[in-house]
């Protein structure tokens, strides 16, 4: 048919106004509430800064520079009370972070394990991996905490009535244990290190630029080990001397002297955080496995695999894209936690913050720096716990 002619003066259709259409709405909307936060924000900033200003305080961290004047009782690095606030915080963030990567990679394997036997056809294991999830998971960690702390280890024998595991000494003063020590040799031999950690990356992208080149898989992960700890073990020999000596715990008094001693402070918070997170990394695991259709299951046992390899290359491979989500939650949670340890007086990042608040007054800024750091951690945590979620979902067609 032919197109007919509009006439001039013929109504045109209707057309709705555009602060009618819901996009507007929805920018609007979006719009005020940001005002709204922008606006609370402001008004609590200029409360702030006006309380401040009565009180005579002016914001700032020059004081970070100033000595101290406290002692820290454990610190990864050298620290006396003549040392700057700033390396007060410094030691504090190591503590933290040292509980908090022992406690992920030791509630990760316990996780599992109980996870795995959360699922166990024996009536034992399973009703022990049932209880073990229901009693950590319904007691707060705090309490926990207090618990392990003042009922288990304060309660340990002295020193000189150490309790001997071979060359392990559990007393009231901690955990003695086997140590190693650097020797002249060391600081030559973390240049090793470096190189063995370079040889490793150069060897894992050159494995990976073959693999996809070549039409069949070949292994990486184990050859990239290989290569770096070739070269970490050519530099120990070719030294004059080993870098590090075992040192070993020895009774001394009322003390130990040689190894390492783990405080009681430091235990009784690493043994909280990991058993209080296994549990519910447990319940991830059982129901990252169920997630995975039976008919796998089946499927594997008709090739002949056992129920070790069924789970090992069959079953948690498939399970990950279902447990990795929620173990980036409980990783978090873990080293958030792990500022329980004023409660027991384990001087992590937050303890020492609360001691510097006390000396200088800076509530404000010390908070603030707190804050960052654990946002900035968790970030962290985030971005490497996405990365290897990426890496092991299944790609769908």
């Amino acid at each position: 048919m032919a197109n007919v002619p509009v006439p001039p003066d013929a109504p045109m259709p209707n057309r709705r106004a555009f602060w009618r259409d819901d996009r507007f709405i929805q920018v609007v909307a979006q719009l005020l509430v940001l005002a709204l936060v922008a606006g609370l924000l402001l008004v609590l900033g200029q409360n702030m800064a006006a309380s401040l200003q009565r009180q005579g305080i002016t914001l700032g961290f020059g004081f970070l520079d100033n000595a101290a004047g406290f002692d820290i009782g454990e610190s990864l690095i050298g620290y006396t009370n003549s040392d700057t606030f700033a390396r007060a915080l410094l030691v504090g963030l190591l503590n933290t972070l040292l509980v908090s990567i022992l406690g992920i990679v030791l509630a990760t394997a316990l996780g599992i394990l109980v996870g795995i036997a959360r699922l166990s056809g024996n009536w034992l294991v399973n009703r022990l991996a049932w209880l073990f999830i229901e009693l950590m998971r319904n007691v707060p960690l705090l309490v926990l905490l207090v618990f392990i702390y003042t009922a288990f280890f304060l309660k340990l024998p002295r020193a000189r009535q150490a309790i001997a595991f071979g060359p392990i000494y559990l007393s009231n003063r901690g955990v003695a244990m086997p140590w190693a020590e650097p020797t002249a040799s060391w600081p030559a031999y973390q240049y090793v290190l470096v190189a063995a950690v370079g040889v490793a990356v150069l060897a894992a992208v050159g494995l990976r630029a073959w693999q996809e080149r070549s039409s069949r898989p070949k292994p990486i992960m184990l050859p990239t080990l290989l290569a770096g700890l070739a070269v970490a073990l050519a530099g120990w020999w070719i030294l004059p001397q080993p870098p590090l000596t075992l040192s070993m715990p020895e009774i001394a008094a009322f003390n130990f002297r040689g190894g390492r001693v783990l405080t009681p402070e430091f235990m009784a918070l690493l043994l909280g955080l990991v058993i209080y997170t296994a549990a519910f990394i447990g319940e991830v695991v059982r129901a990252g496995i169920q997630s995975v259709p039976k008919g796998q299951v089946e499927a594997a046992r008709a090739l002949g695999l056992n129920g070790r390899r069924t789970l090992h290359l069959v079953v948690f491979p498939q399970a990950l894209r279902v447990i990795i989500p929620p173990l980036t939650s409980q990783y978090l949670n873990l080293t958030k936690n792990s500022s329980l340890a004023v409660a027991i007086g384990y001087p992590d990042l937050f303890a020492v913050s609360g001691t510097i608040i006390n000396q200088t007054g800076r509530a404000v800024e010390m908070i603030a720096v707190v804050m960052g750091v654990y946002l900035l951690v968790s970030l962290l945590t985030s971005v490497l716990m996405n990365w290897y979620n990426r890496r092991v979902r299944l790609v769908e067609r």
